[in-house]
């Protein structure tokens, strides 16, 4: 027998003792209210009437799945979207519900032990927005879903968090040694030194008997005074000047240089991640010990990015056993938003 309802302005009330019983006690579904009768919110009642468990009437005319999809659509903002993943996560055995609070989440759980937040895959992602809404569900102690519904009505989820990322790698004291600059590389012809860079904190890569560096390692070394940095006509290249050159071919190397001091700091071995389609790759202990355990990606503050880059960059990540995080830089302050791909 179908649970009957009747809809009163935005809500769907039920009002029958076993009914209420069955919606609210065995699936979590309305919220009970004065009179002990049950008050279900559009999107509860719409999922309902799709599923063929409730009749639904209005002025005692029934009313039907088309109707009421066109009454909630002028209710519920980015209804689509929102419907979608109520639908897929109830069929999940999520109890979730509408999240009325705040503009920027669309769901919590029965238990509220997550938010979730969801969007087309057409919206953009708005870094400072994330980091801001991180900040606000962790303070909850909750976590934070994401569900992306792409053009077909598929939904894919990511976890999204604030990463305090941490290595057990310490830095060494070396030696003054002299580099070579060849247009955006440092190569060092010092064998012991060479090799004493690449065993101790993994720097550069073997060049002959001696070492090539990545424009980045070489300008933390330099910073470091560990390394002075010449032209191929022996004139030294000062930071300054350093700065000069790398800035024609990389104009982010200040927020690329920002993160890679502050990965150093932290303890973690940094190499480029260009062939994972990110800034770096980030090592928690030495490389003959462990995989790159992180791609990051530097970003600047009021990043804007489609949900597809993203959506790319955490599949690649996932496909080689790596967490990708975006460094947002915002002066001094670095925070490092890590997105991960979830299977409800």
């Amino acid at each position: 027998m179908q649970i009957s309802g009747e809809l009163i302005e935005n809500k769907i009330i039920i009002k029958k003792p076993k009914d209420v019983g069955r919606l609210y006690n065995k699936s979590h579904i309305g919220k009970i209210i004065s009179g002990n009768k049950l008050e279900l919110d559009l999107l509860e009642g719409i999922f309902l009437l799709e599923e063929g468990k409730i009749i639904i009437f209005h002025n005692k005319e029934r009313i039907d799945f088309e109707n009421l999809t066109k009454i909630t659509a002028k209710k519920i903002s980015e209804f689509e979207v929102k419907y979608h993943a109520f639908k897929d996560l109830r069929n999940r055995g999520h109890a979730i519900k509408l999240y009325e609070k705040d503009k920027n989440i669309s769901f919590y759980n029965f238990n509220q032990t997550f938010f979730v937040s969801t969007y087309s895959e057409r919206d953009l992602l708005k870094i400072d927005d994330s980091k801001a809404l991180i900040k606000k569900v962790e303070k909850k102690n909750k976590e934070l879903w994401i569900g992306i519904l792409d053009e077909e009505g598929d939904l894919t989820y990511y976890s999204m968090s604030i990463l305090d990322i941490k290595g057990k790698n310490i830095e060494h004291i070396f030696p003054k040694i002299k580099g070579i600059l060849l247009k955006d590389r440092v190569v060092i012809f010092n064998r012991k030194a060479s090799e004493n860079l690449h065993e101790k904190e993994f720097y550069g890569k073997p060049f002959g008997e001696g070492l090539q560096l990545s424009i980045v390692e070489a300008m933390y070394l330099q910073e470091k005074d560990v390394i002075d940095i010449y032209t191929v006509d022996d004139k030294k290249v000062s930071k300054e000047n350093l700065l000069k050159i790398v800035k024609d071919q990389q104009p982010d190397i200040n927020l690329r240089f920002s993160v890679f001091k502050d990965l150093k700091k932290r303890g973690l071995l940094v190499k480029t991640g260009f062939k994972f389609g990110a800034h770096f790759r980030a090592y928690t202990k030495k490389p003959e010990d462990t995989h790159a355990e992180y791609l990051v990606h530097v970003v600047a503050k009021g990043f804007k990015s489609t949900w597809a880059e993203i959506s790319r960059a955490v599949r690649l990540a996932h496909s080689v056993n790596k967490e990708i995080a975006f460094a947002r830089v915002d002066k001094t302050k670095i925070d490092y938003i890590k997105f991960g791909r979830l299977r409800p």
